[in-house]
């Protein structure tokens, strides 16, 4: 896997998820509750502090729990929760040790069809169904992975010329309408809430009894 990605913003940050399964895979991760660029750019910084050029599933498995939290939580953190997120990680890798060989890119060779690779990156810990789908759509838009029948399987995400995840930023233009179409989503939700606040049920009376 050698390609170019455009998720961290950084370019050495995004060299890594280019060219490492399991950073993009561990970025992929991250990404929850704080900023995009954020979550991507982590598995440089682990690298970084590991002394390393890559990640690697082995060593990650085996490392000290508390060490590993403390690593992730140095200025600045690696996520806002960096303690929550050091668990995940490192349970990322013993899965991956104890099923692919310690092989993040095993997950997706030889999966032979879209609903087969959506079945194992689901399976992996921290992966729930919509971290999944935008995965999967990651690998079948820029990382050249497309297994028969991957754009159903990513479900919304694998359309052609959508904007709604990371899978479909390439650049800062990209990443705008992306994050345009979130901030739509979520005004969209909010005015769903409040409409259903205001319908209220109307009120029972007591019914009236003739003498």
């Amino acid at each position: 896997m050698d390609k170019t990605l455009h998720l961290a913003q950084q370019s050495e940050a995004d060299a890594l998820l280019g060219r490492s399964p399991l950073a993009a895979l561990t970025g992929m991760l991250l990404d929850q509750q704080i900023p995009m660029e954020w979550a991507f750019a982590g598995p440089y910084a682990i690298t970084q502090r590991m002394g390393r050029d890559d990640l690697d599933a082995y060593e990650i498995a085996a490392y000290d729990p508390e060490a590993f939290a403390a690593l992730l939580s140095e200025k600045p953190a690696v996520h806002r929760y960096p303690g929550a997120m050091a668990k995940r990680v490192q349970q990322l890798c013993q899965y991956l040790v104890e099923h692919y060989g310690g092989e993040a890119s095993a997950v997706w060779e030889g999966a032979a069809t879209g609903e087969e690779l959506f079945r194992r990156l689901k399976e992996l810990p921290g992966f729930g169904e919509q971290k999944a789908r935008i995965f999967l759509a990651l690998l079948g838009k820029q990382l050249g992975v497309a297994p028969e029948g991957w754009r159903e399987a990513a479900g919304a995400y694998g359309e052609e010329g959508s904007y709604r995840s990371v899978a479909d930023i390439t650049g800062p233009e990209s990443l705008a309408k992306v994050r345009e179409h979130k901030q739509e989503m979520k005004r969209a939700a909010k005015e769903g809430a409040a409409k259903k606040a205001t319908v209220r049920p109307a009120r029972r009376t007591p019914r009236q009894t003739q003498g």
